[in-house]
């Protein structure tokens, strides 16, 4: 199959970021794995302050597309038209783990726009749950698109085709109206010509876009200031709000954008996406943070993730206690013998260096 992309050109954009590694205490450690990749730090202005790697590296956004995707529903004023609550709008955003306080909240959702979980298009899984809390699934458990992480985002899509009079089946289709809409939101928010927004089916089948990776970022610092923002203003800050306030519904019990959340206290608007996608925005530092590990391994996203808020200076005692278990986690083996850890390679570079 043809692609524009060598892998001679990915390899260039980028670097090394976070090692595995595999040894005997009594010995030290060797590097097993390196996991390469890239980072971005902006300003709300878009202006690139620090980077690792390629700053503008093409990445599909994935699961931290998901506010944006929101967006439109929001600026329509579809949950005042609803009467969503702000939990209901964080569900929205979120990729939650199927626990039962997201399953309502769906329910909730759904309810309000006059559908059910029938209407849902994006498919079913067994909910993320089980593996964030290292339990088994139940045995002979039937799973409806209800327990999908993506349900959230979908009863939007379905409440902005009520609250617009468009079909509801098929709204996950390039061509419906829902997804014109949003394709046409991101490319404004993102500052790109819409033929500059190549596009994928997403794991819960919705359309998703590959943004370089430092416009990515800018979404998040500007998602970070909420209502301030020039462009969106209370619609954003609505998003914003909804996020911060419940970080347990947009992810779950022992999930990253949870912790990250947490430790931010109100401050940091955290999501991420499948294949080792991260962006973070920080109401405080004016600034959007946005990660991508090249092979798509997410447990060397999370020591990326660290190590990048550390270098920034943003971790104090508090956090860094909180998030110990991404700064270098150990690896285990089925006994649960100590065989090696998750390390950091990589220094932030700053813009112009």
């Amino acid at each position: 199959m043809a692609t524009n992309i060598t892998c001679a050109a990915i390899q260039m954009q980028s670097i090394p970021l976070v090692a595995t590694t595999r040894g005997y205490p009594d010995s030290g450690n060797a590097i097993e794995n390196v996991h390469t990749g890239s980072v971005a730090v902006v300003d709300v202005n878009g202006r690139l302050l620090w980077s690792a790697g390629n700053p503008a590296y093409p990445t599909f956004t994935r699961s931290a597309l998901k506010p944006f995707q929101a967006l439109p529903f929001v600026l329509s004023g579809g949950p005042e038209r609803f009467g969503l609550t702000r939990d209901e709008l964080a569900l929205l955003c979120a990729s939650h783990s199927g626990e039962d306080m997201h399953l309502q909240a769906v329910r909730s959702i759904l309810g309000k726009i006059g559908l059910d979980e029938s209407h849902l298009e994006c498919g079913c899984h067994v909910p993320l749950y089980y593996e964030s809390v290292s339990q088994p699934a139940p045995e002979r458990r039937s799973w409806t698109a209800i327990h999908h992480n993506c349900s959230g985002k979908h009863s939007g899509f379905l409440a902005w085709c009520r609250l617009h009079d468009a079909l509801t089946r098929g709204y996950v289709e390039r061509a419906h109206p829902l997804q014109q809409a949003i394709r046409a939101t991101l490319a404004e928010a993102g500052q790109l010509p819409q033929d500059r927004l190549p596009a994928g089916i997403d794991g819960c089948s919705a359309p998703n876009y590959a943004l370089p990776l430092d416009r990515l970022a800018h979404l998040y610092a500007r998602l970070a200031q909420g209502g301030r923002d020039r462009q969106y203003g209370q619609p954003m800050g609505d998003l914003f709000d909804a996020m911060t306030s419940r970080p347990d519904l947009v992810s779950g019990e022992a999930r990253s954008d949870l912790a990250w959340m947490t430790a931010g206290r109100g401050d940091w608007v955290a999501k991420v996406g499948a294949d080792a996608v991260q962006a973070i925005g920080i109401r405080s530092a004016g600034i959007g943070i946005a990660i991508k590990i090249a092979d798509g391994a997410g447990r060397a996203l999370h020591t990326a993730t660290y190590n990048v808020l550390d270098q920034l200076g943003l971790l104090d005692n508090e956090r860094r206690t909180m998030l110990e278990r991404y700064r270098q986690p150990e690896i285990r083996n089925a006994r649960g013998t100590v065989t090696g850890d998750i390390r950091p390679l990589f220094a932030l570079q700053p813009a112009g260096a």
